[in-house]
């Protein structure tokens, strides 16, 4: 014997098939959200690349953790400091993930995240070197730092009596410190303190000089995104916002650095 269905569960069923349809859809349409992330990749603890050539790093870190929090896919690829911000203008990617200071220069040509952490920067010199590391100071001294660097700027402007050596990474640099190429180097204490001056090769080199920040030198450090792209920086603003509220920026922090970064 056959037996018949009623309309209404029939039309039941069928609203539950497209609920579950609409559903589905809405996820696959979440998941297919996808951004390109650039880093630096010479730059550790902030951004290095391992014996496998996969990049690793804190910012790496912070990069991953934002994109669970907004549901994206994301690939991470490492990009020369100097084109770093070409290449967002340029569209080939989405988001610099980078250690960025936020200074005005920089604010005219792209949009920036609220602050993710601060920076300091500080000069390191041989010991025995005089604390006084003001322009005058140190005039005719060689002094290197990193290309396209907000300390390279804040030099340009500010040491025009000395000479000057610009470098493509921060390691460079240091390799010219201890080689006596150069008297000083200029750069982020934190990564001083946690790279360089952790070597035996810095054994005869400290700090000198006050702890620098503020003015062309930043106020702190943003996740950059192309002007104007508002859709996207709302979600990345959100994203930390979240992952400082539950832990996770703290517990990324805590596997680089024994201190706070905010």
């Amino acid at each position: 014997m056959t037996v018949s269905m009623s309309k209404p569960r029939l039309d039941r069923r069928f609203a539950l098939t497209l609920l579950l349809g609409a559903g589905l859809a809405l996820s696959a349409q979440a998941q297919s959200v996808s951004y390109r992330i650039a880093t630096e990749g010479t730059y550790p603890p902030w951004s290095f690349k391992d014996a496998q050539g996969g990049l690793q790093g804190w910012d790496v870190d912070i990069a991953h953790a934002l994109c669970e929090k907004m549901k994206a896919r994301c690939e991470i690829v490492a990009q020369d400091w100097d084109g770093i911000i070409p290449g967002l203008m340029a569209r080939k990617f989405d988001l610099i993930v980078a250690s960025m200071a936020i200074t005005e220069q920089r604010r005219q040509r792209v949009d920036f995240s609220d602050k993710y952490k601060e920076t300091i920067s500080r000069f390191v010199a041989r010991k025995g070197a005089p604390d006084d590391t003001g322009p005058d100071a140190l005039k005719g001294k060689r002094i290197g730092v990193q290309r396209g660097s907000i300390q390279a700027a804040y030099l340009s402007q500010n040491y025009k009596s000395s000479d000057l050596k610009f470098y493509d990474t921060p390691q460079a640099a240091e390799l010219d410190l201890v080689a006596g190429r150069v008297d000083y180097i200029f750069g982020n204490m934190v990564t001083y303190f946690i790279g360089f001056m952790k070597t035996p090769e810095a054994a005869s080199f400290a700090f000198v000089g006050p702890e620098l920040k503020g003015g062309l030198l930043g106020d702190g450090n943003g996740i950059a995104v192309r002007k104007g792209d508002t859709a996207l920086l709302e979600k990345v603003n959100a994203a930390l916002a979240a992952i400082r509220a539950d832990g996770t920026y703290d517990r990324i922090t805590a596997k680089y650095f024994p201190f706070k970064l905010m």
